[in-house]
C-alpha cells in the first residue's frame, strides 16, 4: 500500500521536485523538468515502479523528521534499538547539479544497519533501463535518459533493483548522489555532497531573508512561500499547480488530473501573494512568462500552459498504472487546455494590475497586451463558458467568469485612472457597469438572497467567495452576507468548503468530492472582510491544522477518512494560506482589497 499524501514532504531546486516519505523512499520524481517524461518513479506507491529507499533495516522505534529553518532541506531522523540515525534530502541550487537528488546518511548514536533499494524506471514506469557499474558509479541508461548514483556504499544488482547494505555509526557520514542527463551526453562531473549541502543551505537562507511578512504565523506563510519557489521552474519564471499528476481529489475515484502546469487563474493569487510577502524579482519573472505564454491571437488565449509556455498538452491515459490506492485512471496532459473560460481574462488582466500597482515598472508591451484583450472581450463576454472549475459538461453562464469580466473593465478603468494609460475610458466604464448590472439581476436569486453558480441556477459555488476579493461587491454587502452564509450552510463538511454540489452532475463526473481546501481560506477571508476576525481566525487555525508535519498541503480534504487529497503540495492551496494569514495580520485588512489598493 502507498503511504497517506501527507506522509509525503517536497524537495526541488526551481528546476525538478521530488516527493520524500517519511519511510526514507522517495516515490515521484521527475528530471529534468517538472513536465520531462523521464519519470523516476511512476505514482506514488505502484509497485513494481520506480523508488528509492534509505532506511534502517531492521525495526524503527520513532521517526522524526524536519526542514532545516528557513530552507527546503529535509532532516529525518531514525530511532532503532541499536542508535539513531539522519537522513538528509535536498536538491542542490546551481546550474551544474541542477539535475540531482543529494542524500546524506549521518550517524547520531550508536550504530544503525542500513538498506539501500533504488528501482529506477523511465516514461511512468514503462521502460527498464541498461544499467552499468564503473568503479564507485552506476549508470542507468534507456533512450533518451540516463541517470547515474555516486556513493561510496557498496552496491548490487538484484531482481532489476541496486540493493546495499551498510553501517553507519555514531559521527559517521555517507553521501549518496543521484543525477540526470541526457544519454547523448557524458555524465557531470563528481562534486562533494558536503560542499553541495552548504552552499544549498545558503541559497535558501538568502531568499527566506527576502521575506516581509510581519504578521502573526510567520512559519507556515514562509514555508509556504518556500514551497511556491521550489514549483517555479526558474528559467522561465512558471509556477506549476504541483508536481504530481493523478493523485485523486476522490480516493478510489476518477478525479484525476495533471497539475504540473500553468494555471492563469493562480497568477493574480500567486502575484499578490509574493508582491506583499517582498518577492518583487519572482512577480516580475512571472509577469515576464506571461506576456510570453499568452502572445498571439487573443482567441487563442488558453488556461493553462506549459512551464516554457507550451500550448499543446494532449490529455492521455496510461492503462499499465493502476493509480494512486486504486484511482484510475492515471492521466498525463489535460485537456482543460483547450476549454473556454472567461475568467482568466480577469485573471490575466487583474495580474498586470498587481504589478503596476506594486511599482513594477509597467511595459508599453503589457498595456498593449492589455487592450487587445479588452478588444475581444468586448465581443465575446456573453458567450457561455466552461467555468474556474473546468467542468466537462456543457457551457453554461458562470457567475463567477461574469464577475471576472467585470474585474477586467475596472482594472482598465484604473489603469487610465490611476496609471494615466492611454485608452477607451469612457467605453470601458460603460462595459463595467453593464457587466455588474447583469451579474446582480441574472446571478443572484433574491429569494434566498445568495448569489448563484450560474444564470438561472439554484445551485451555489465557493467560487462566489471571490466577489468582494476582487472589488465587486463589499463583503457587507446584505447580498454577500447571504451568499456567505448559504455556501456555510449547503456546501460546508464538517465545516470545511466543497467547491460544489456534485450530485447535480454538473461535470460531467461522477458525483463525489470531499472539502476543497482553497475555498476553505477564501471564506475565512471572506469573514475577516466582515469584520467577523474571531470566525475567521477560528477557520485559519482549523485550516493550518490540516497541513501535514511539515508544513505542506494539498488541494482536498477527504473529511470522512481525515485524509489529504488531491495534487500535492498544491500551490494554490499555498497560496489562499499566505493571503489569509495576510488579511488576519494587517489592522486594515477589511479595506485591503485587490481592487482598491497597493499589494
Amino acid at each position: 500500500m502507498p503511504l497517506p499524501i501527507e506522509a509525503y514532504a517536497l524537495i526541488g531546486n526551481t528546476r525538478t521536485a521530488a516527493l520524500v516519505g517519511n519511510d526514507g523512499s522517495i516515490d515521484w520524481l521527475c528530471l529534468p523538468r517538472f513536465d520531462s517524461q523521464a519519470c523516476f518513479a511512476a505514482l506514488l506507491g505502484e509497485s513494481g515502479n520506480g523508488r528509492w529507499l534509505i532506511a534502517p533495516r531492521g525495526a524503527v522505534q520513532r521517526t522524526r523528521r524536519r526542514y532545516r529553518e528557513a530552507t527546503l532541506i529535509l532532516e529525518t531522523d531514525f530511532e532503532t534499538d541499536t542508535g539513531s540515525v539522519r537522513v538528509i534530502d535536498c536538491m542542490p541550487i546551481g546550474r551544474d547539479h541542477c539535475g540531482s537528488v543529494l542524500r546524506i546518511v549521518q550517524g547520531l548514536s550508536g550504530e544503525v544497519a542500513m538498506r539501500m533499494e533504488l528501482v529506477i524506471r523511465f516514461e511512468y514506469g514503462s521502460v527498464i533501463p541498461w544499467v552499468q557499474r564503473s568503479g564507485k558509479k552506476l549508470s542507468a541508461t534507456a533512450g533518451p535518459d540516463a541517470l547515474e548514483l555516486r556513493t561510496p556504499v557498496h552496491t548490487r544488482g538484484e531482481d532489476m533493483t541496486t540493493r546495499a547494505n551498510f553501517d553507519v555509526r555514531q559521527g559517521e557520514s555517507l553521501p549518496f548522489v543521484l543525477t540526470y542527463y541526457p544519454s547523448h551526453q557524458s555524465a557531470p562531473r563528481g562534486f562533494a555532497a558536503q560542499a553541495m549541502l552548504e552552499a544549498t543551505q545558503k541559497w535558501w537562507t538568502r531568499w527566506s531573508a527576502q521575506c516581509t511578512h510581519v504578521g502573526s504565523w510567520r512559519e507556515p506563510v514562509l514555508r509556504s512561500l518556500i514551497t511556491l519557489k521550489a514549483l517555479t521552474y526558474e528559467p522561465t519564471g512558471g509556477i506549476v499547480a504541483a508536481p504530481t499528476t493523478s493523485l485523486p481529489e476522490q480516493l478510489g475515484g476518477v478525479r484525476n488530473w495533471d497539475y504540473r502546469y500553468c494555471w492563469l487563474r493562480d497568477v493574480a493569487f500567486t502575484l499578490y501573494a509574493l508582491l506583499y510577502a517582498g518577492y518583487r524579482d519572482e512577480a516580475k519573472a512571472w509577469r515576464e512568462w506571461l506576456l510570453r505564454a499568452v502572445a498571439g491571437r487573443p482567441q487563442d488565449l488558453q488556461i493553462l500552459y506549459g512551464i516554457s509556455g507550451e500550448r499543446r498538452l494532449p490529455e492521455s491515459e496510461i492503462p499499465w498504472l493502476t493509480g494512486y490506492e486504486g484511482a484510475a485512471p492515471v492521466r498525463i496532459g489535460n485537456a482543460a487546455s483547450s476549454q473556454y473560460q472567461l475568467d482568466v481574462y480577469g485573471e490575466v488582466l487583474d495580474t498586470f494590475h498587481l504589478t503596476r500597482a506594486a511599482g513594477v515598472a509597467t511595459q508599453s508591451r503589457a498595456w498593449e497586451v492589455h487592450k487587445v484583450l479588452l478588444d475581444f472581450l468586448e465581443s465575446n463576454w456573453e458567450r457561455p463558458d466552461e467555468g474556474i472549475w473546468e467542468v466537462r459538461g456543457p457551457r453554461r453562464h458562470f457567475t463567477h467568469s461574469k464577475v471576472m469580466v467585470w474585474v477586467a473593465f475596472d482594472r482598465a478603468v484604473k489603469a487610465v485612472e490611476r496609471f494615466s494609460l492611454s485608452g477607451e475610458l469612457e467605453r470601458w466604464r460603460a462595459l463595467r457597469a453593464e457587466v455588474h448590472a447583469q451579474v446582480c439581476r441574472d446571478g443572484f436569486d433574491a429569494d434566498r438572497n445568495t448569489f448563484v453558480q450560474h444564470y438561472g441556477s439554484k445551485n451555489l459555488d465557493a467560487s462566489l467567495l471571490m466577489i468582494p476579493m476582487v472589488g465587486f461587491l463589499s463583503a457587507e454587502d446584505p447580498r454577500m452576507r447571504g451568499t456567505v452564509e448559504a455556501i456555510r450552510s449547503e456546501l460546508a463538511v464538517d465545516g470545511l468548503i466543497r467547491r460544489y454540489s456534485t450530485t447535480e452532475g454538473i461535470d460531467g463526473l461522477p458525483p463525489g468530492e470531499g472539502a476543497f481546501l482553497p475555498c476553505s481560506f477564501w471564506l475565512a477571508d471572506n469573514l475577516a472582510l466582515a469584520g467577523r476576525h474571531g470566525e475567521a481566525t477560528a477557520l485559519f487555525e482549523r485550516l493550518l491544522s490540516l497541513c501535514n508535519d511539515v508544513g505542506l498541503i494539498s488541494e482536498g480534504y477527504d473529511t470522512e477518512r481525515r485524509r489529504l487529497v488531491g495534487n500535492f503540495p498544491q500551490a494554490m492551496t499555498h497560496v489562499a494560506l499566505i493571503n489569509t494569514a495576510r488579511n488576519l495580520s494587517l489592522p486594515r485588512a477589511p479595506q485591503d482589497r485587490r481592487a482598491q489598493r497597493r499589494p
